[in-house]
């Protein structure tokens, strides 16, 4: 069974689709068209929504769900005659906050993803500078790095260091261990003085075929017998130097980021 959802929001829709989806992962065996209708912030944008969403309603005979963040009530009413199921978001949360707090919410549109702490907005800009500047080795300044992520190629350093700077302002380096570190078994010399600050990724060896396989098909590169001995021989060195690891063949990169940061005590806000 499929059935439509929209996610609805008067600013970058982020955060609906976000909390949408760890929603709608409850349900197994159903199958989900997703739509995201960002910055509905006004009548005309909302009565437009409305008039897909109804669309959308008689085209296939179920009715739409709409996962809903926007903040003026007004422009939820006019979706909400879509004859859509309408999930606010905020709708728990916003009653108990006004009498603990004593004020009634402003309802001012576009406030989720807006430049609320500059100070913050610019630190995640430049960790995402030095995210790119130390990948795979390019640079290998690291003492202003607050970790550095290690282990063989593709095996998911690059995007969980650029979403760790971009979405928390950590400046993540990472490093990829080469055949020739590797052969060795010995800790790179440009790694031994930020010990405390390494952590390995690992990953199923088979994954790790395919990803480079789409990358450079038919190489040696990609070989599975290639990409076994990698992964054996980086675990063995990550066990002899005593660094932290974790295999990333089932885990989101938002979840290797919070295990990352457990594991190095980094309390970060997004905002």
């Amino acid at each position: 069974m499929q059935r439509t959802v929209f996610f609805i929001s008067d600013s970058t829709g982020i955060t609906a689709e976000t909390i949408g989806n760890s929603i709608l992962a409850q349900f197994e065996g159903m199958r989900f068209d997703k739509h995201r209708l960002p910055f509905t912030d006004n009548a005309h944008k909302a009565e437009t929504a409305a008039l897909r969403i109804k669309t959308n309603y008689a085209q296939t005979g179920q009715r739409p769900i709409v996962v809903n963040t926007m903040a003026d009530r007004a422009l939820c009413e006019i979706v909400a005659t879509s004859g859509a199921l309408m999930l606010d978001v905020f709708a728990p949360f916003i009653g108990p906050l006004e009498d603990e707090l004593g004020t009634k919410r402003t309802g001012l549109v576009n406030r989720s993803h807006g430049l609320v702490d500059f100070d913050k907005y610019e630190a995640r800009i430049n960790a995402t500078n030095y995210a790119l500047t130390h990948d795979d080795g390019i640079d290998v300044n690291y003492a202003e790095a607050d970790l550095i992520l290690v282990g063989v190629s593709r095996s998911g350093k690059t995007p969980t260091c650029l979403y760790m700077a971009l979405h928390y302002g950590v400046r993540a380096a990472n490093y990829p261990l080469t055949d020739e570190d590797l052969e060795k078994l010995e800790l790179p010399s440009r790694l031994r003085p930020y010990r405390d600050r390494l952590y390995g990724l690992t990953i199923d060896p088979v994954r790790l075929a395919q990803i480079r396989e789409q990358r450079r098909a038919g190489s040696r590169y990609a070989t599975l017998q290639q990409c076994r001995w990698e992964l054996e021989q980086a675990d063995r060195l990550m066990r002899q130097a005593g660094i932290p690891s974790l295999n990333t063949t089932h885990v989101s990169i938002e979840e290797i980021a919070s295990k990352i940061f457990d594991r190095f005590g980094i309390e970060r806000t997004m905002f």
